[in-house]
C-alpha cells in the first residue's frame, strides 16, 4: 500500500484523473493522510465535485474533524500531489463506521479495489467508456489477486 501511495501523484498526472481514478486515489490516500487512529473514526465514502464525503461515528467526531478540516485537506492533497479535493463534507453515519471497523483489513472489498497496480490504472485511464473501464479494473484486479495467491 505504501508503494501505491507514493505513486499516486504520478498516476493522477498520467491518467488525467478521470472521476473513478480520482475517487480511488482520494479514498486510498485518506488513511495515509490522516493516520491510523483517525481513519478508524472517519471513513471516506466518495468524491463528488471535488468534495470528499467522509462518514463519522457521531456529532462529537464531526465537530472535532470540522476544526481540523483545513489541516486534513492540506495533508490529503499533499499525498495526492495536487489540489484534487477542494472540501470535505462530514456526515454522521455510525453504521458505515461499524461496517468499516468489522471488516478484516486484508479482506476489505474497498481495499482490494484500490490496491490496483500502477500499470493497470494507467491502462484503465485510457478507456473512455466508464462501464468498460470499471469492468476492466474489476477483471484485471481479480486476475492479479488470483496470480498472487497461487
Amino acid at each position: 500500500m505504501e508503494r501505491l501511495i507514493k505513486t499516486l501523484p504520478a498516476i493522477l498526472k498520467a491518467s488525467g484523473a478521470p472521476d473513478e481514478v480520482a475517487e480511488a486515489a482520494c479514498i486510498s490516500a485518506w488513511k495515509h493522510a490522516v493516520g491510523e487512529g483517525l481513519s478508524s473514526h472517519a471513513v471516506p465514502v466518495e468524491l463528488q465535485n471535488s468534495t470528499l464525503v467522509v462518514a463519522v461515528a457521531d456529532n462529537i467526531w464531526k465537530r472535532q474533524l470540522e476544526q481540523m478540516r483545513g489541516q486534513l485537506l492540506y495533508r490529503l492533497n499533499s499525498v495526492l500531489g495536487q489540489a484534487l479535493v477542494k472540501s470535505i463534507e462530514l456526515r454522521v453515519d455510525p453504521v458505515r463506521i461499524e461496517t468499516a471497523r468489522a471488516k478484516p483489513s486484508g479482506a476489505s472489498k474497498e481495499k482490494l479495489n484500490y490496491e490496483v497496480p500502477t500499470e493497470l490504472l494507467s491502462a484503465a485511464a485510457a478507456i473512455e467508456d466508464v462501464d468498460l473501464r470499471r469492468a476492466f479494473l474489476g477483471a484485471a484486479t481479480s486476475c492479479v489477486k488470483r496470480l498472487e495467491e497461487s
